[in-house]
């Protein structure tokens, strides 16, 4: 069914740093969608460009009224009378449109605004879910909830250099037990910070974890070890993560990483994961080194790459050229997809599909700044991510994406199956 475009409109709003972002409305005869744009405080330098309008008397020149009038003006008039349904054509005429490598004359913001809220758009005109307008498949499978827990690095406040410790509940039969798996442990953490460390230590960062004053990566491993369980699992039932987000600890004059107060060479460091690994199984681990260390990404994933995902974020950026090099360097086996990293819904989809032929695992993430928008859900959803990376339960641009993801469970019932049985 066909649902023509009449009208783009977008606005600024805030997204969960009290920054403004961009969201757009995408208009049709038959129905509307609205979509918000998030922002990344770890991000890597391929990624595309974000518009900011750099003046310094409003939002310390964050905003993104250029990126807002670039929607409005520019790119609503061009998409006037196509189909909301055609999503690659819809992303191809914004990329002409713009006429840069990273998306930088128009924003990505502005782009990727507009090309999710056509998806959304176009899912209202055909009467079916957001996941199912992506990705139409007779079965689905929901992602295992990757609760960032505990906060360091970019994130929070604290000496930690590891910047994200993550449960994944991967016992569970459903999404919705393994969403209160990794509430429950999330809220015996709560307890345990606060009994060892004090009031001070239960301070939440950006992703909703918590960010108590720590310094060794073990205090915060230990620290998970036994909220889980004190919350009656064990480590079979919820596995622990880390992402290290090495190029923000890394000395790119020394050529070393700078973790847990000693400096290591990439041997030293990659000896040192192997023993955090063995010591905590480890399920994931990412970003262990810096974005352009392909090789040492490589030398990682082939020793531990057979019981953990060694997943790529900076590395890779969500695009299709640097992820075909990864696959030819083997340099991880997993891939954290961002959208506003690549900024269209089609070449997010393009990142996704390459990732899944190479037979490695699919991450599809949040940023530290986001909205309410839960779009990511459906994402995750539609492709059958082996995981969905949405910070703690906790906060509500946070809690959206969970929530979001009971209601497509309840709405799929015996249609949808959970990744968590894959490891």
């Amino acid at each position: 069914m066909q649902a023509r475009i009449v009208k783009v409109t977008a606005r600024q709003i805030l997204d969960s740093r009290g920054n403004p972002t961009v969201e757009a409305v995408v208009a049709t005869g038959k129905a509307e969608g609205r979509a918000s744009v998030p922002s990344g405080a770890s991000t890597g330098t391929h990624e595309a460009v974000e518009l900011r309008d750099g003046d310094k008397e409003r939002f310390h020149g964050k905003g993104v009224l250029k990126a807002v009038l670039n929607a409005n003006n520019v790119i609503g008039p061009k998409l006037k009378g196509v189909d909301a349904g055609d999503q690659r054509r819809i992303d191809q005429t914004m990329i002409r449109l713009d006429g840069t490598p990273n998306k930088g004359r128009l924003g990505a913001n502005a782009i990727l605004a507009v090309s999710m809220a056509a998806a959304r758009a176009a899912a209202g005109a055909n009467g079916v879910g957001l996941f199912a307008q992506l990705r139409h498949a007779a079965r689905y499978t929901l992602p295992v909830p990757m609760m960032n827990v505990l906060n360091g690095g970019e994130h929070a406040g604290n000496e930690l250099a590891i910047q994200e410790f993550v449960l994944e509940p991967v016992a569970a039969s459903t999404a919705s037990e393994g969403i209160r798996m990794g509430t429950e442990v999330y809220h015996s953490l709560k307890a345990v910070l606060q009994q060892k460390y004090g009031r001070n230590a239960i301070n939440v960062g950006d992703e909703g974890g918590f960010a108590p004053p720590l310094k060794q990566t073990r205090e915060a491993l230990d620290s998970i070890r036994k909220a889980i369980s004190d919350a009656g699992y064990g480590e079979k039932d919820i596995r622990m993560g880390i992402d290290a987000a090495a190029s923000t600890f890394y000395d790119p004059k020394h050529r070393t990483y700078v973790l847990d107060g000693k400096s290591m060479n990439p041997g030293q460091l990659e000896d040192y994961y192997s023993t955090l690994r063995d010591e905590y199984a480890l399920l994931t681990i990412e970003d262990p080194f810096e974005e352009e260390a392909f090789e040492s990404f490589a030398s990682v994933t082939g020793r531990l790459g057979r019981g953990t995902r060694i997943i790529g974020d900076d590395i890779y950026v969500t695009t299709v050229r640097r992820i075909r090099k990864g696959i030819d360097a083997g340099a991880t086996n997993a891939v954290l997809i961002k959208l506003n990293q690549i900024g269209t819904v089609s070449e997010t989809e393009d990142a996704i599909n390459l990732t899944k032929k190479a037979g490695w695992s699919v991450v599809v993430s949040h940023r530290s700044g986001e909205t309410d928008d839960p779009f990511i859900a459906h994402l995750a959803t539609a492709f059958g991510a082996d995981f969905i990376k949405a910070g703690a339960p906790a906060r509500g641009e946070r809690v959206a994406k969970y929530n979001e993801m009971l209601r497509i469970e309840e709405q799929l019932g015996s249609k949808a199956s959970y990744a968590g049985k894959r490891f």
